[in-house]
């Protein structure tokens, strides 16, 4: 399954607040978290604020308009069973679930962006591969998620890891249509949330990036 990514890669981190050694940071991401710490390619990330209050966003992502169709605004939710978070709950889930082994956070962008920059501990799991409507597909996807069928043939969802998809923002539907796929065939509802303000949330409020820059296969 060559769209599902496996990455061996350094990583660089961009807007982190790797110099503040103690609580009392000025900019935290809550008042009781300062910053957080996950894995990302087997190596430690600090997800903190950008420390510098005068700092502006420079990149593809200071963009305020874009062609819609197709890039249009999306509705707040992508399904009524899906619950839709913003930074605060991503917070708190990459700190509990991913944390824990419980949750695993979903980049359902293209590879090449994702190995421009993505959330610390994002796996890849591009919206094309759902796209394809396959059975057979998302078996693949399924097992990637660590789940194995049982003595029925059927795949069981009771251990089923918690999902939380992103995208590049509230103008793109890519992570609409990876949840879709993943419902089709069974993944439960309960199960995963949508972070809809995106990649472009996540840079715009100067949390940290990492950057997959060698060795990518």
């Amino acid at each position: 399954m060559k769209q599902v990514i496996a990455v061996m890669a350094s990583v660089m981190l961009i807007g982190s607040s790797l110099q503040a050694q103690s609580d009392d940071v000025l900019v935290k991401i809550t008042p009781d978290i300062p910053w957080l710490y996950v894995s990302h390619l087997g190596q430690k990330v600090k997800i903190g604020r950008i420390q510098d209050t005068t700092n502006r966003l420079t990149d593809d992502y200071t963009k305020t308009s874009r062609a819609c169709p197709p890039f249009c605004i999306h509705p707040t939710k992508v399904n009524d069973k899906i619950k839709t978070i913003a930074e605060v709950e991503m917070a708190h889930f990459l700190k509990n679930r991913v944390n824990s082994g419980k949750g695993v956070v979903i980049d359902a962008r293209l590879k090449s962006w994702y190995e421009l920059e993505t959330i610390p501990s994002a796996v890849n799991i591009p919206y094309t591969v759902m796209d394809s409507g396959t059975k057979k597909t998302a078996e693949k996807v399924f097992r990637l998620l660590g789940m194995k069928t049982g003595k029925d043939g059927k795949w069981d969802f009771s251990k089923a890891k918690e999902l939380a998809v992103f995208d590049n923002g509230v103008w793109c539907d890519q992570s609409r249509r990876l949840i879709e796929g993943l419902l089709k065939y069974g993944y439960p509802a309960q199960k995963i949330v949508y972070y809809r303000d995106g990649f472009q949330g996540w840079k715009l409020l100067g949390l940290t990036t990492v950057v997959q820059k060698e060795n990518v296969k």
